[in-house]
C-alpha cells in the first residue's frame, strides 16, 4: 500500500484529506462523489474517526485506488491490451518447427514458472502485529458504513481466501463482509461462487471451514480477486502472470490458509456450517440496496496487521464507480479467453451504466443466418457471462463499441421483433427485478443484419405526442423522444402508475404511427433528459419475460418499479441515495466541491 500511495502521488493521482471525517457515511460519500469526476483521483483519509464508537483511528483509509484508467494500468504494470496479447499468444502455441521456435517456446514456458504462488516459511509483513482469540476486535479497524440503510459497517475490498475440503483447490474472491460485532463477520457468498461450493463440502462433512481475509497489500491482489477465471483456477495465478513474479504467501496464524505476505490486515477465522445470520441490507454496485438474507458467519480467531497499515476500501452504488475501471481491465484482459468459446467474437464491452452483468454489447464476424443468436446462447452458458441479462450483438461493420452515439444509431436501425430473443436463466444474486431470486428473463438483440424495411414513423414534436398520449391516459406525466431519425425512434414516458404498464402500452397502440419503442419509467426519481441514468434504470428494472411487450413495429419496455399493482412477489429495494444532510455538511466544510447540477446528473 505504501508503494501504491507513492506511485499515485508520483503521477498526481492522489488527493490527501487530513480533516477528521467519520467512517459512517462521510468518508464513503466523499469517495462516491470523487469517483464520478472526469479527473477522478484516489483519496487518502489520514484522520478517520467514528462518532458512533467515540473513537479516532491511527490507520488511514485509502479509497478509489483504481479510480482511473491510468491508475489501473499503473497497478497492472503494463497496458491491459498487452496482457491480453500475451494470453492470446499462449492460447495459439503450436508445436515448434525450427530450433529457433523451440527456444522461443521454451522461453515462454520458462516464464510461466512465475505464475504459481510461492510459499514463504518466515512470517510476513502482514504479521508484524498479532492479536488472537478474545482480544480480537474488528472495531479497531476503520471499517466503513457506506449508505444510510446499510445493516452496519461492511468490508468492501476484502480478499477472501478459501480452499476445498481436501485442500487441493484454492480460491480468492471478493465478497462483502458485514461486521456484526467485534468478532463476527457475515460471509456474503453468492450461490454461484466457488467459496459457496467449498462451504457445502464442509457442511456435508460437518466441519468448520477456514477462511482468511486479506486487506491491502499490492492492489493487484484486489483486482485478481474479481477476475472471472474458470472454475477451480486459483485467481492468484493471474497475479503471477501479469507481474512476471509469483505472489509470495505466508501461512495464517490460526488456520492452514496462505495469504499475501505484504497485506496490511489479515482477518482469520472459521465458519461453522450450522450458524447463519441475517446479512444486509447493503447498498450495492447495482445502485440499489440488496435486501436481507441469511448467510454464514465467520468467527474471528486472529487479526494480524502491519505496524503501520493502510485500510483499503471502495464505495458501491450508482454508476460511474471504481468498478468501471476494474471492469475495463477485466474486459480487455479476458477477451482472448472468451474468444476460445466464441471464435468469431471481435470485441465486447459492458458499459458501466449497464452495471456490467445487466448489459453487454458484442461485435462479431457474422458468417451465417442465426449466428448471433447462437452466440447469445454460448454467452449465457459461459462462466460469469451466464449472469448477463441483456446482450446486443452487432456485425464487424458497426462503429467502435465506445462510440456510443454512432453505435446506438447502428443498433436502432436494426431492431425489430424477429431480431429479438427472450429467454430465461440464472441471474446475478444481486438482481432485484426478477420474480425469482437469482433466476429470470434474458433479452438478446441481433443487430448484425440490416434487415429492417418498415416505413419510417411519422415523427411529431414532444409536445404534440404528449398531448395525444394524455388524451388517451392521464397517468402520463411527461415524455421525451430520442433518435427519431433512426428506424426505431424511442419515446421515454414518465408515468404516475395506476395500473399494470402492459394495459397502458395496449392503449397507446393508437399512436404507433408516431413512434416504435416505448420505454416506461416512474415520474418520480427519473430525469427524462438524462439518457445515461435512464439506461441504468432500464437495465436494472426489467425482467425480459415480464416487462417487454411486442407487436409488429411497436415495442414496449416497462422499467417502472414493481409492487402490488403487478403482484410482484418480492420486496422492491430503494435506490442508494446519499444522505442529503451529510452532503450539505461536506460542502460547507469544502471537503467536496460540486454543484446541484452534478448531484442531479448522477442521481446522488
Amino acid at each position: 500500500m505504501q508503494k501504491a500511495i507513492a506511485l499515485l502521488k508520483e503521477y498526481d493521482l492522489l488527493r490527501v484529506i487530513d480533516e477528521p471525517l467519520d467512517i459512517d457515511l462521510e468518508i464513503p460519500h466523499v469517495a462516491y462523489i470523487e469517483v464520478k469526476r472526469k479527473d477522478s483521483k484516489a483519496l487518502l483519509f489520514t484522520n478517520p474517526v467514528s462518532r458512533r464508537l467515540d473513537k479516532k483511528f491511527d490507520t488511514p483509509v485509502l479509497m478509489n485506488v483504481f479510480g482511473s484508467h491510468k491508475a489501473t494500468e499503473l497497478f497492472l504494470g503494463k497496458p491491459a491490451d498487452d496482457i491480453a496479447a500475451e494470453i492470446e499468444s499462449l492460447l495459439k502455441l503450436k508445436p515448434p518447427a525450427t530450433l529457433g521456435e523451440k527456444f522461443g517456446m521454451l522461453a515462454k514456458l520458462f516464464a510461466l514458472k512465475n505464475v504459481f504462488p510461492k510459499r514463504v516459511s518466515a512470517k510476513g509483513a502482514c504479521q508484524e502485529v498479532v492479536v488472537e482469540g478474545d482480544a480480537c476486535n474488528l472495531y479497531e479497524i476503520p471499517i466503513l458504513k457506506t449508505w444510510p440503510q446499510d445493516g452496519g459497517p461492511f468490508i468492501t475490498m476484502g480478499q477472501v481466501y478459501t480452499q476445498s475440503l481436501d485442500g487441493e483447490r484454492k480460491n480468492l474472491g471478493m465478497y462483502r463482509l458485514q461486521v456484526y460485532d467485534n468478532r463476527r463477520l457475515g460471509m456474503h457468498w453468492q450461490i454461484h461462487k466457488d467459496s459457496a461450493n467449498f462451504f457445502h463440502e464442509y457442511k456435508a462433512a460437518g466441519k468448520k471451514m477456514p477462511v482468511s481475509i486479506a486487506i491491502g497489500g499490492d492492489p493487484l491482489y484486489t483486482w485478481a480477486a474479481t477476475a472471472p477465471l474458470p472454475h477451480g483456477v486459483f485467481e492468484l495465478l493471474m497475479y503471477g502472470f501479469i507481474k512476471g513474479e509469483p505472489a509470495r504467501l505466508v501461512k495464517s496464524i490460526t488456520n492452514d490458509l496462505y495469504v499475501p505476505h505484504d497485506a496490511d490486515f489479515v482477518i482469520e477465522g472459521f465458519v461453522d456450517p450450522n450458524e447463519s445470520a441475517i446479512e444486509g441490507p447493503f447498498g450495492d454496485h447495482t445502485g440499489y440496496y440488496t435486501l436481507e438474507e441469511e448467510y454464514p458467519v465467520l468467527e474471528v480467531s486472529c487479526i494480524t496487521r502491519k505496524k503501520e497499515p493502510v485500510y483499503l476500501a471502495t464505495v458501491v452504488g450508482k454508476p460511474p464507480l471504481e468498478d468501471k475501471y476494474m471492469g475495463w481491465a477485466t474486459e480487455r484482459i479476458f477477451l482472448p479467453l472468451l474468444k476460445t468459446t466464441a471464435p468469431e467474437l471481435i470485441d465486447y464491452m459492458m458499459p458501466e451504466n449497464g452495471v456490467f452483468h445487466n448489459l453487454i454489447i458484442a461485435k462479431m464476424r457474422t458468417l451465417y443466418p442465426g449466428h448471433a443468436k447462437q452466440f447469445m446462447h454460448a454467452f449465457w452458458g459461459v462462466g460469469q457471462m451466464s449472469f448477463v441479462k441483456h446482450a446486443i450483438f452487432v456485425n464487424e461493420d458497426a462503429p467502435d463499441l465506445e462510440e456510443y452515439d454512432d453505435l446506438s444509431d447502428y443498433i436502432l436501425d436494426r431492431v425489430q421483433v424477429s431480431n429479438l430473443i427472450i429467454s430465461e436463466g440464472v441471474c446475478d444474486a444481486l438482481d432485484h427485478a426478477s420474480d425469482d431470486y437469482a433466476y429470470g428473463g434474458k433479452l438478446g438483440v441481433d443487430c448484425t443484419a440490416d434487415n429492417v424495411f418498415f416505413p419510417q414513423k411519422e415523427i411529431i414534436s414532444d409536445a404534440q405526442l404528449l398531448e395525444l398520449m394524455q388524451e388517451i391516459d392521464d397517468s402520463i406525466v411527461d415524455i421525451r423522444q430520442y433518435k427519431t431519425y433512426t428506424k426505431t425512434p424511442i419515446c421515454v414516458i414518465a408515468i404516475d402508475k395506476k395500473e399494470p404498464v402492459h394495459n397502458l402500452y395496449e392503449k397507446l397502440t393508437a399512436i404507433k404511427a408516431h413512434t416504435k419503442l416505448l420505454v416506461f419509467v416512474d415520474a418520480k426519481k427519473n430525469d427524462l433528459d438524462n439518457p445515461y441514468m435512464l439506461i441504468w434504470r432500464v437495465v436494472n428494472n426489467i425482467d425480459a419475460k415480464r416487462d417487454i411487450f411486442l407487436q409488429k413495429e411497436f415495442i414496449g419496455i416497462d422499467a417502472t418499479n414493481k409492487g402490488a399493482i403487478e403482484n410482484f412477489p418480492r420486496r422492491w429495494p430503494d435506490d442508494t441515495d446519499c444522505d442529503p444532510e451529510v452532503i450539505e455538511r461536506l460542502r460547507k466544510r469544502q471537503i467536496i466541491d460540486v454543484d446541484d447540477a452534478f448531484l442531479k446528473k448522477f442521481y446522488i
